[in-house]
């Protein structure tokens, strides 16, 4: 049976959207998915699905959320052998990660348009190094009060499409778990 990913955006983030992880594993499972795994509480998630077709598990555990929560919370899902593909891209290897932070940005459907690249935010300080396949990874610098630029607003204001945003370490250490189960 093929293996999935869930990725969910806006999900137990700035303590907006809390559901814990055996509720989020119960609401997949609810939706007909088998196997499912939690990782961390940002939520990712990793199943089994005889369906070929992640848009439509997208929208089931959408409907399942919708239904815990009377709130409409989109929820991105790849095939893992997408992710692991990324992940042995590894597409900041050029990129020295002191004072950044490394951020892939995944998107709910491809882009209608494309900018042109590397494109970057001279006020949140980052740089979009790549955008491909629903996906772009983007370099954030600290800002000068300190904190890093987040760039998930300003993808989806770009681009015109949902998104949520991962950093790299988290998406590394997610194929592996993802993997091992």
């Amino acid at each position: 049976m093929p293996k999935y990913v869930a990725l969910f955006r806006a999900l137990n983030v700035g303590g907006n959207n809390l559901i814990k992880m055996d509720v989020l594993r119960s609401l997949c499972e609810t939706a007909g998915l088998k196997n499912v795994k939690t990782f961390l509480v940002a939520g990712n998630v990793t199943f089994e699905s005889a369906s070929k077709n992640a848009t439509l598990l997208a929208s089931k555990i959408e409907k399942q959320l919708f239904a815990l929560t009377q709130r409409e919370l989109k929820v991105i899902v790849l095939p893992l052998e997408h992710l692991t593909t990324i992940a042995k891209q590894d597409p900041f290897k050029t990129i020295d990660p002191t004072d950044a932070m490394l951020c892939v940005i995944f998107f709910a459907e491809t882009p209608a348009n494309t900018p042109k690249l590397p494109l970057t935010s001279t006020t949140e300080y980052f740089e979009v190094l790549d955008i491909g396949d629903r996906v772009a990874f983007v370099v954030a610098r600290r800002k000068p009060n300190g904190w890093f630029g987040f760039p998930n607003g300003f993808m989806e204001k770009q681009l015109g499409v949902v998104a949520t945003t991962r950093q790299w370490s988290t998406i590394k250490k997610f194929v592996a778990f993802a993997e091992k189960g």
